[in-house]
């Protein structure tokens, strides 16, 4: 089974967790959209498409990458193991790029695969609340991890040993490895 990482707007850097993550394991493949800096919602899915092939697979997302996971689960059940989703975005945020607003689309509904949310106390893009909204909206189990801003590499994560325990436990859980 395959492990995609799907990472969130820009891209993530050298130092990002999923970045790591991917280093430390042959078996976890990124997707390649046409821009991370000029996300357009179909460009990123034909990409996911693309890496996970005729698998069944589990996602690995981050931030935006975590709308279009939930969306693409949804019209692929048959072709997801499970969503491993961490610091979702408010879409309904007043500060949640315009540009970006086919990310927002049709995300109030369970995308029909195990998931997991994992979530930040003092994420600058999504309250607890709305995680917990996202989490209930999406059938999804809710981790909060305590203060660690948006679970990126400005949050001095390292490789994140704490998440990719979870990760594995999760895999362990939906049958994956």
């Amino acid at each position: 089974m395959r492990t995609i990482v799907v990472p969130g707007m820009a891209g993530s850097d050298e130092l990002h967790w999923q970045t790591l993550w991917e280093r430390q394991s042959s078996g976890m493949l990124r997707i390649a959209p046409s821009s991370w800096d000029e996300p357009d919602f179909d460009d990123w899915s034909d990409a996911l498409d693309r890496v996970a092939g005729d698998e069944r697979v589990v996602v690995v997302a981050h931030s935006l990458g975590s709308l279009l996971s939930v969306r693409w689960a949804r019209a692929n059940p048959s072709r997801v193991a499970g969503l491993f989703l961490v610091a979702a975005p408010d879409p309904t945020a007043p500060t949640f790029p315009a540009q970006l607003s086919s990310f927002a689309h049709d995300l109030g509904s369970p995308p029909g695969a195990p998931a997991i949310l994992i979530a930040s106390d003092n994420d600058p893009y999504c309250s607890p609340q709305q995680s917990a909204a996202l989490a209930r909206a999406w059938n999804a189990t809710l981790i909060m991890v305590g203060p660690h801003g948006h679970l990126n590499s400005s949050s001095g994560l390292g490789s994140w040993t704490e998440g990719r325990n979870l990760l594995m436990a999760f895999t362990t859980g939906t049958g994956g490895r």
